[in-house]
């Protein structure tokens, strides 16, 4: 594999958070402003993606709100109403998501929302634990193992905790640099990839200790059973079998990713800054519009 020139490597990071505006630049905000009521700009801003295992609908989690796009459909509509900017944002199984991030402005919940859950595909959401407390830009889980990274509310500072039991305990751990994103080995929760503003790190006892396993930096992960993914700055997706290496490029999306991960199966998801959502069925190869703002 040719490697990158290293200043290209230095720069990467930079520009990486600078686009990366809801992770970098959003985390203090108390919630969402309602838009107009004459008009829906749809989903812009996005944070998260995921695939409903109910009925195969692609749901957008945003900075303005909850989008959902049925299968077979190009246009994502709002769901329930809600302008609650969901920062972290992870499908749990089939109707029930977990989340993140600030409450709709119009209603009286805290700032951070700490863990919230959501056991009707996104049209209501329940506090579960750190209400008030915490706000996770980043949040994965698998079974009872959750993985969150955000801001403390009282000292801004960040955070990596962990949950064995479905977000009601966490435990505090450290992080081996701040995370841009973290992926879980779908065969084993304990197992994790976490991509930073200088390395990629592997895990492999649920978060408690760290290894640099490449010097790829600042990317979006996701891992599915075709092995792991890594979506730069640039739109080029590198993988790997196992997630320590070697990472090959395997495709590229066609723009600068602001949110990427897991679709059906090994399908993979990406969201462009323009709020056009691309879906690839062959590891990366390809990709295809699954659905576009407007």
């Amino acid at each position: 594999m040719r490697r990158r020139p290293r200043q290209h490597r230095r720069i990467l990071p930079v520009l990486w958070l600078l686009s990366l505006a809801g992770v970098a630049g959003c985390g203090d905000q108390a919630g969402s402003d309602r838009p107009p009521a004459t008009s829906d700009a749809g989903p812009i801003h996005v944070h998260g993606l995921g695939v409903n295992p109910a009925d195969g609908a692609l749901f957008v989690a945003t900075h303005t709100g909850m989008f959902r796009a049925a299968r077979g459909h190009l246009r994502a509509t709002r769901v329930g109403g809600r302008y609650q900017d969901t920062m972290g944002f992870t499908v749990l199984g089939p109707d029930r998501f977990l989340g993140s991030g600030h409450p709709d402005l119009r209603g009286k919940l805290p700032p951070f929302l700490g863990l919230i859950e959501s056991r009707d595909a996104g049209r209501s959401w329940d506090p579960v634990s750190l209400l008030g407390k915490v706000d996770f830009h980043v949040l994965e889980a698998s079974g009872q193992r959750i993985y969150g990274y955000g801001s403390d509310f009282e000292t801004r500072a960040p955070r990596f905790l962990t949950s064995v039991d479905g977000g009601r305990r966490w435990r505090s751990l450290d992080a081996p640099e701040p995370f841009i994103s973290l992926a879980i080995d779908p065969r084993d929760a304990r197992k994790l990839v976490a991509s930073g503003e200088r390395r990629v790190h592997r895990s492999r006892d649920g978060g408690r200790s760290w290894t640099a396993v490449d010097a790829r930096s600042a990317g979006l992960l996701a891992w599915n059973a075709a092995g792991a993914f890594l979506a730069d700055g640039k739109g080029r997706v590198w993988s790997s079998d196992s997630a320590s290496g070697p990472w090959r490029r395997a495709g590229s999306i066609g723009g600068q990713p602001a949110a990427f991960d897991n679709g059906r199966g090994r399908d993979l998801l990406a969201a462009l800054h323009d709020g056009t959502i691309k879906q690839s069925t062959d590891s990366a190869a390809s990709w295809s519009i699954r659905s576009a703002p407007g």
